[in-house]
């Protein structure tokens, strides 16, 4: 028979259940809405890291600009007039001015021996203003092969001793890699910066230097790298190319396709 006292005590163990469960439900809704809650923070996060470093690569690719070059020729070379084999006379060095055909390119290359300097054969007259610029092709099997190239401008056209980094100049480490090292004597500046090298291997890489006044800016493949005071008022320039002072496994660096341009008034 059952009594008022088990009736109780059932009702009691039922509502006792029934609170149990509710508050496990509870428990679970407030567990999935604290998870959808950390999706959300881990995924604002997420995509604030994602814009910083967006933003990053941004910058890294707004260095390219477009180079601006002179209207008015003053020198040009590319060696056509010269057989492969034979010296080029618009060159002079401390060793061989030779000139080559690179395998898959066009035209003649001026062949850089190693631990050799070269400049113009007749020194230019420089306006306030003008461009340089040449095409170089660095023939190797790997970019660690080929030892620094320097290019830029020096105080005098002598070519008795090799040397790099003279006067105002730029400095391409290929065993490196991607280190550009431009700097200058006089006045005393130096500029430490990169370009990936390693994909202008056997291939040619356009070089634009401008100069305005004591300024020069140094363009790669129309990178601008440097754009900087690095000239003194009363220096002399002229032009000069230092080849690396080793190569290895075959390797070699050829330039040609100079063009010098002043700017009309």
């Amino acid at each position: 028979m059952i009594t008022y006292k088990k009736i109780t005590g059932l009702l009691l163990l039922a509502l006792l259940i029934s609170g149990i469960e509710g508050h496990a439900q509870v428990n679970g809704i407030f567990q999935k809405a604290k998870d959808k809650a950390t999706k959300a923070i881990e995924k604002k996060i997420d995509n604030n890291t994602t814009g910083e470093e967006g933003k990053s690569a941004n910058k890294l690719e707004d260095h390219t600009s477009t180079v601006v070059a002179g209207d008015s020729l003053i020198f040009a070379e590319d060696f056509s007039a010269f057989q492969p084999g034979t010296t080029a006379t618009s060159f002079k060095s401390n060793g061989a001015a030779t000139i080559r055909m690179v395998a898959g390119q066009k035209g003649n290359w001026l062949d850089l021996g190693d631990r050799e300097i070269y400049k113009f054969s007749n020194p230019l007259n420089y306006p306030r203003r003008f461009t340089i610029s040449f095409d170089i092709i660095a023939k190797a099997e790997q970019v660690k092969d080929i030892a620094p190239l320097t290019f830029g401008f020096a105080g005098d056209n002598s070519v008795q001793h090799y040397a790099s980094n003279i006067g105002t100049y730029v400095q391409l480490h290929y065993y490196d890699t991607n280190q550009v090292n431009i700097g200058s004597s006089k006045p005393e500046k130096f500029v430490n910066t990169t370009f990936d090298l390693e994909p202008w291997i056997n291939r040619p890489l356009h070089i634009v230097l401008s100069v305005n006044g004591e300024r020069m800016a140094v363009h790669l493949n129309d990178v601008k790298l440097a754009d900087a005071v690095l000239f003194s008022p009363t220096e002399a320039k002229n032009f000069y190319i230092t080849a690396p002072w080793r190569y290895a496994n075959d390797s070699g660096v050829l330039v040609s396709n100079f063009k010098v341009s002043g700017f009309k008034e």
